[in-house]
């Protein structure tokens, strides 16, 4: 059985104000219904890594938990960019986001992001990571994307499938929708095993 069948008795629901991670979605053939909730996205200094993106998922996910239906099948995800250790989240202004693209360029990061699939029953948390090798950007580029494309929503002040990614991106090491904000591949099989399709 196809996954857009065995899914079909579920009320499937993506909690994320993500077009990039709806448009995803919407690519596995899925009928689901696109929410937010509000969530603390502040997490603990001591977490380092896939940690980070996988505390906050978890906090999506008990936000939303409390409007869970019978036959609700919810899925939360934060992605996360990691630079020497470092976490980059969103940039509160230009600042900001100058800085972040300053210390990306012409240096390998990792994008992580984690993703919870859960029901009233049972939950299922994992993460994905991708590699993405940046070639040196000017001042007078990173500027242009910033102010063209206003990236204050995105990890690490940029998006891979907009024109800083088309002039900046040299490689990507792993999956380019995980860059994106969603490892579909990887979701689809997961929601396999979780609805036991294998």
């Amino acid at each position: 059985m196809m996954l857009a069948q065995a899914i079909q008795p579920y009320h499937v629901v993506l909690v994320s104000q993500s077009p990039r991670r709806r448009e995803l979605l919407k690519g596995l053939e899925i009928n689901f219904e696109a929410t937010s909730v509000d969530a603390d996205e502040t997490y603990p200094a001591h977490l380092k890594g896939a940690e980070v993106p996988c505390y906050i998922t978890q906090v999506k996910a008990n936000a939303y938990k409390p409007l869970l239906q019978s036959n609700t099948l919810a899925i939360t995800a934060d992605t996360v960019v990691s630079i020497d250790g470092n976490i980059l989240g969103k940039p509160n202004n230009k600042q900001e986001a100058m800085q972040m693209l300053r210390t990306l360029s012409g240096k390998k990061h990792q994008v992580i992001t984690a993703v919870c699939v859960f029901t009233k029953q049972k939950e299922h948390l994992f993460y994905a990571e991708s590699e993405v090798y940046f070639k040196p950007l000017s001042d007078q580029e990173i500027a242009h994307y910033i102010d063209t494309y206003q990236p204050f929503d995105k990890a690490g002040s940029y998006g891979v499938q907009e024109w800083i990614g088309y002039i900046g991106i040299e490689k990507i090491v792993g999956s380019y929708y995980n860059v994106m904000g969603l490892p579909i591949q990887r979701l689809y099989q997961e929601l396999i095993n979780f609805l036991a399709l294998k």
